[in-house]
């Protein structure tokens, strides 16, 4: 029996993330939620068996998006990273290797294609 993906959500703004969850949820994955990235790393440390991490940049809290990201690729290499954002638009070097940036509002498609590693269309 094939194991359902899980997915850990980061977004501080609760609307956000609501909407992420019931999106993601329709593409397959069991999504758990963290409202700040230090929440997130809590959860990776007490579970780490996520398929994937999508996190918005901007969040309050000791680290931001960026920071999750690069702690996640450096602790759990095997975990995909989608990092997203409507004001800031990362610098060259600054995503950890492997990761996708999504700019809001996010195109369910975008979303599904960077969550599953399917390559994403220009739209």
């Amino acid at each position: 029996m094939q194991q359902t993906p899980r997915l850990l959500i980061v977004e501080d703004d609760g609307l956000i993330r609501l909407d992420l969850v019931d999106m993601v949820s329709d593409f397959g994955f069991c999504a758990e939620e963290a409202s700040t990235a230090d929440m997130a790393v809590k959860m990776l440390e007490a579970d780490s068996d996520f398929e994937a991490i999508l996190t918005d940049i901007d969040m309050p809290g000791s680290i931001n998006g960026l920071g999750l990201a690069n702690v996640a690729y450096r602790r759990w290499p095997n975990i995909r990273i989608v990092v997203i954002s409507g004001r800031y638009n990362p610098a060259d070097g600054v995503l950890p290797p492997g990761a996708i940036f999504l700019t809001k509002p996010i195109c369910a498609n975008h979303i599904e294609a960077a969550l599953c590693g399917h390559d994403l269309a220009v739209a």
